[in-house]
């Protein structure tokens, strides 16, 4: 587990490197949070990441939205998106649950005007499918909330990761 002295002393491409993908393909988000160093402690890190995605704004907010990856047909997946929907075995779908998630994505996007976004840690593919198959029916304000709120917990995921917090 890297200190919080560490991380103080690291540069901005080292930076970068290591808090780049908090937010799915958002590396502005990790530059601004470069600028607010140095931390006091790991709480302090996290909790100034998630600040500088809360006062995003929403045109923002739909862009952070977007670079995130259709689940489990997507082809090209960033390495901590491939990780995170491997282990929901979203890689190792049937034929008829591959189908689902093929009309579901496309459904839901046609609808929200972005991808369907869900924290998948500890969830399997058909819990997945089971929230999917609900939230497709959300109102957009609702969705958007929400998807706002899983993008929130993918990213603390991805912190606790680095950190070795479970």
């Amino acid at each position: 587990m890297p200190s919080i002295n560490k991380i103080n002393k690291l540069n901005k491409s080292e930076f970068l490197l290591t808090f780049g993908n908090i937010f799915e393909k958002t590396e502005w988000i990790a530059n601004k949070a470069f600028e607010k160093k140095p931390f006091k402690d790991v709480k302090d890190l996290f909790s100034k990441i998630i600040e500088i995605y809360e006062k995003c704004d929403k045109e923002k907010i739909f862009k952070i939205f977007k670079a995130h990856p259709d689940l489990a047909i997507a082809k090209k997946l960033t390495r901590d998106s491939e990780k995170e929907q491997n282990s929901a075995s979203l890689n190792e779908c049937s034929e008829e649950e591959l189908k689902e998630f093929i009309k579901l994505n496309k459904k839901y996007k046609n609808k929200f005007k972005f991808p369907f976004i869900i924290a998948v840690k500890d969830k399997d593919k058909s819990e997945i499918l089971n929230i999917f198959r609900k939230r497709i029916h959300n109102s957009i304000e609702d969705e958007y909330l929400e998807a706002k709120n899983q993008v929130k917990k993918i990213a603390i995921t991805r912190l606790n990761k680095i950190f070795e917090i479970n």
